[in-house]
């Protein structure tokens, strides 16, 4: 084989270098046309394809569902942390298409990649899965059918919404409906989905023998390094200004590298460089199953009809991008068409990321809502204190400080308590108060230790003839998880034990004994089973309102069964979730114009070499937006509804250098994509052939 390219020049200029030669791969193509289904262009490979596709993402989307209440409910972390495990989370499900892409078009071919190491391996499986599934389907097409090849990138996005939308649904159901060890039932809901990813393996395996399978074409992500890694040294090398410049910068890699490579490299640069801004779109995006899940379970899900729980919202995406896929493909877009305006794919994309800047400035005005109807939480140097009477008349509290000032003074008939929390400030992060009671004609001077930023209630209990009080503290933040939570004080001289449903059971002391609070499904309670040790009866809680925190009072009636005094300590959540509807309308649609047409023209500026690699690269811009979303969501210390306006704000930054970028890109034709070349590295037996400054004739 001669070791040098031909070349109809009788000069070259050469710096030194160090060659290899990968060998040539033979093409394994199908002899005849692969089947089709029923008679179109469709190939009857894409099938198993899209049906795969849907239980993967089933299982994915069914799983991410419930991770931000898991987190926050089961591991009982915050609201940052949960926010910030989910995008990590998220991110490295999206960096790890970069491994799986380079080992697809390196070594083992996108069908093998898919089938072994993305469905064996779920945690890396994501990795394996996304960049090898789009483009695999891709290459089922032959080039004289592009245009259905383009309406299958759309029926594969709607294979993994259709996916999502019955995950996200059914997930949540199964989380919230079912119990598990007397809480809900988070090891059904993740088992499910991970079912579907046997059947995902099954199906995918069916089509193994009809795949239009094109081989590995070397290690291209090394050659694109090595590539564009030696173009910089020798131009480094020969910056001299008797040495004629070249008309591109990856032209510096001819004396070593194909034409065919080079070519594909610049493509391939051309569209990374244009993916730079794209990950703040994803930043958004990515928030519905984080910060907007969190938002909804401030809100009421009673619709009416049906309670939806605040996971359950997500389903709301999936559904609509089923409805807007066809709706912008066969009305929208053709309208567009008709009016003479060039729609094209980057236009579409920046108009994605508008529809998605403007959802975030409707979650904030969401936020705002829901704040002004929410009670405020004690801050640094707050507590909230509540008083109850549970004595048999009334009760004066009068709440002293240090230097015996009165800070709160009540006056309580029995079993009552105060309208709502009152706000008392201290003088350091803890502190002794002194309460004076007064009771009949005697008075009673007591001392409780409080902590700033928590929630109190002093419960006021006579003992004989003396009056009494305990200092009880409430649920951290029970305001702002949106669940419904109930606990009960038994003033009974016997111990209860409450069956709240058929899963939840719990006892409480007696003698004024208090529970820890329990989340249960808002409704009707009616007739709760309750059992002392030598009675059985049952308890009216009535209804349980969505969002709202009941205390239960267990009083003794002589002449008949105990009964239950009921309390709301927090008010249940009054805005409807159905406020966040118009949200997920925009941000969908700005998803159909994004990312849709981002997939199908990621594929379409990709060499055919280089298919995996630019899917993956497209999939890496996820995870950097997650990454953003974990940054922002630990550091920046802002509230809520004005993270939601930084976020908007930010998009439309980006948008605007979006635009500006792609104002300059000239699309790859198709064409260009397949000229023939030789894709041979150049080969010499000498290590080094130093020409900077001498001109040597082939």
């Amino acid at each position: 084989m001669n070791p040098f390219q031909k070349n109809e020049s009788k000069e070259t200029l050469f710096s030194p270098v160090s060659t290899e030669e990968v060998p040539p791969q033979p093409l394994s193509l199908p002899k005849k046309p692969p089947p089709k289904i029923c008679g179109s262009n469709y190939p009857l490979s894409i099938a198993f394809i899209v049906v795969n596709e849907f239980c993967e993402r089933f299982s994915y989307y069914g799983m991410k569902a419930v991770l931000t209440l898991y987190f926050l409910y089961f591991l009982h972390w915050n609201e940052d942390t949960s926010t910030s495990i989910y995008h990590a989370f998220s991110s490295l499900c999206y960096f790890t298409p970069i491994l799986g892409a380079a080992i697809a078009d390196s070594w083992l071919g996108k069908f093998k990649v898919l089938s072994l190491v993305g469905l064996s391996l779920i945690a890396l499986g994501t990795g394996g899965i996304k960049p090898c599934v789009a483009a695999f389907g891709g290459d089922q097409f032959e080039e004289k059918h592009a245009e259905e090849r383009t309406r299958y990138f759309s029926v594969f996005y709607l294979s993994i919404n259709a996916g999502s939308l019955i995950s996200t649904f059914i997930t949540p159901m199964l989380r919230g409906d079912v119990q598990c060890f007397g809480e809900d039932c988070y090891a059904l809901a993740f088992g499910v989905p991970g079912l579907l990813m046997v059947i995902a393996l099954v199906v995918f395996a069916m089509g193994s023998k009809i795949y239009r399978k094109p081989p590995p074409e070397g290690n291209i992500v090394s050659q694109v390094v090595k590539c564009i890694w030696f173009a910089i040294s020798n131009r480094f090398n020969n910056r001299s200004g008797d040495i004629p410049k070249r008309q591109h910068w990856l032209d510096w890699a001819a004396e070593k590298y194909p034409k065919q490579l080079i070519m594909d490299v610049k493509a391939l640069t051309r569209v990374l460089f244009l993916y730079i801004p794209l990950p703040m779109f994803w930043a958004l995006l990515d928030q519905q199953g984080s910060r907007w899940t969190l938002q909804a379970t401030r809100m009421n899900g009673n619709l009416g009809v049906f309670v939806l729980q605040p996971d359950q919202m997500q389903v709301l995406n999936p559904l609509l991008v089923l409805i807007f896929i066809p709706l912008f493909d066969l009305v929208i877009y053709r309208l567009v068409s008709k009016c003479g305006i060039n729609f094209s794919s980057l236009r579409k994309m920046a108009v994605g990321m508008i529809l998605a800047s403007l959802a975030f400035a409707v979650a904030a005005a969401v936020e705002l809502k829901i704040n002004r109807m929410t009670p405020p939480q004690p801050g640094p140097q707050e507590i909230f204190l509540q008083v109850l009477n549970l004595a048999d008349d009334e009760v004066k509290v009068t709440v002293l400080g240090d230097e015996n000032n009165t800070l709160l003074e009540e006056s309580l008939r029995s079993f009552q308590k105060m309208p709502h929390y009152a706000q008392l400030h201290l003088k350091t992060k803890s502190q002794d108060f002194h309460f004076y009671l007064k009771y009949h004609n005697l008075s009673v001077y007591t001392k409780h230790s409080v902590k700033e930023k928590n929630w109190y209630s002093l419960i006021l209990r006579e003992d004989g003839k003396n009056i009494s009080s305990m200092m009880v503290k409430d649920e951290e933040n029970k305001t702002a998880n949106g669940m419904t939570t109930v606990r009960f004080i038994n003033t009974l001289h016997k111990e209860v034990n409450i069956s709240l449903t058929t899963d939840i059971f719990l006892s409480v002391g007696e003698d004024y004994g208090v529970s820890a609070y329990i989340t249960v499904q808002s409704g009707e309670y009616a007739a709760v089973h309750c059992r002392t040790e030598d009675k059985d009866f049952l308890l009216n809680m009535g209804l349980l309102d969505f969002g709202a925190t009941y205390l239960f009072v267990i009083t003794n009636n002589t002449s008949q069964d105990p009964q239950a005094w009921k309390m709301k300590d927090t008010p249940a959540n009054k805005l409807s979730i159905a406020w966040q509807l118009p949200q997920y309308a925009l941000v969908t649609a700005g998803e159909v114009m994004f990312s849709v047409t981002g997939l199908e023209f990621s594929y379409s500026q990709a060499p055919s070499s280089m298919k995996s690699v630019l899917q993956a690269a497209w999939l890496l811009t996820v995870a950097v937006g997650n990454i953003i979303v974990l940054v922002v969501a630990q550091f920046s210390g802002l509230v809520q509804w004005a993270e939601f306006i930084l976020f908007s704000c930010l998009l439309l930054v980006v948008c605007l250098i979006f635009s500006i970028m792609g104002y300059y890109y000239v699309p790859i034709k198709p064409e260009d994509l397949q000229k023939p070349a030789d894709k041979q590295i150049l080969h010499t037996q000498g290590n080094v052939i130093n020409l900077e400054t001498k001109k040597t004739k082939l």
